[in-house]
């Protein structure tokens, strides 16, 4: 008599196993929303739309992209930590998301960018960018470093937001080079080019997919780069490096989350669809179009990716002695 309990609960387990296995192998059966901590028209919206479309015709259902932002990637990123591991709601990560919000804003924040995701693939590594509206009287990095020094209240710099891989950026900018400009932070990169563009800000960081197109049309005025190399859309654009500032010379990555707790065989479809959509050429041309390059890889690889950056912002928050307070 005392084995049965035993044998019932080993066949209601086993069941749940075998209808758990069953739901991942399924899936998706209902249509993916994807979060993307940011306001519409940034770099991180940019290269969503483009690699998630891909990804929604290769799994057979809609991925819905929907913009949350504020506070530098934290709310959106918050909200994504707690959805159903199910993987049926997704997130787009950043730099700002996964490294610097953790780093600059460790008691306040209600999310672990280690603990509370699991990693889907990285998307993309882009370039930052330093740039100017065309009134700025600068053009080239040591006029601009020049005039930022002969004016020093006189100038601010425009942010995707408090705690944004942007504001990290100028304010490691200003410690290096020794210059006073005001950091202006704005609910994501799109409105924040739009003041830019229209000159009620003279000065962005920003990273180069949500620039681009202004920069081609000249409506922004790039200065210098954050990139290993020159990129070919813009060959005459020096890199960090090259003005004599290899300390500031970091790209960063876009990529895929889900919660943690998210099934492993859906990981791993995601991961597979992902790495698939990343691929096709109509992707690659309209990434490498805005200076953005495909790097699709291993769950574990973009782990290591997300530690290594959140690493490098702690060093930096804490060499600076950064005060970047929520606003």
């Amino acid at each position: 008599m005392q084995r049965w309990p035993h044998i019932v609960l080993s066949a209601v387990f086993g069941s749940l196993a075998v209808t758990s296995a069953q739901a991942a192998s399924d899936y998706p059966t209902q249509a993916i929303r994807v979060i993307v901590p940011f306001a519409p028209g940034g770099s991180t919206d940019i290269v969503a739309r483009i690699v998630v479309q891909e990804m929604s015709k290769i799994i057979g259902k809609s991925m819905v992209i929907e913009n949350k932002a504020g506070a530098g990637g934290a709310i959106g990123a918050a909200d994504a930590a707690r959805a159903k591991p199910d993987g049926y709601t997704l997130s787009i990560a950043t730099v700002s998301t996964m490294a610097v919000n953790p780093a600059c804003r460790p008691d306040d924040l209600t999310y672990d960018p280690i603990k509370d995701f699991a990693p889907v693939s990285n998307f993309v590594n882009t370039p930052n960018v330093v740039e100017v509206h065309p009134s700025f009287p600068a053009s080239n990095f040591k006029e601009f470093v020049a005039e930022l020094k002969k004016n020093p209240k006189e100038y601010s710099y425009a942010s995707p937001g408090v705690c944004s891989i942007a504001h990290l950026m100028g304010e490691a900018f200003k410690q290096q080079l020794g210059v006073q400009v005001s950091h202006v932070p704005y609910k994501g990169a799109g409105p924040a080019l739009t003041d830019v563009v229209g000159g009620q800000v003279k000065v962005m960081f920003d990273n180069l997919p949500s620039s681009m197109p202004n920069i081609l049309s000249g409506k922004l005025k790039p200065i210098v780069l954050a990139w290993p190399e020159r990129i070919k859309e813009l060959p005459d654009l020096p890199t960090y490096a090259e003005v004599g500032h290899p300390d500031l010379n970091n790209g960063v990555f876009y990529g895929l989350l889900a919660p943690a707790g998210t099934p492993k065989d859906v990981i791993a479809k995601l991961n597979e669809t992902a790495t698939a959509a990343l691929k096709a050429p109509n992707v690659v041309a309209a990434l490498q179009k805005q200076g953005a390059i495909p790097d699709p890889g291993s769950p574990e690889h973009f782990a290591e990716e997300i530690k290594r950056q959140y690493d490098i912002a702690k060093e930096i928050v804490k060499k600076g002695n950064l005060q970047m307070k929520r606003n």
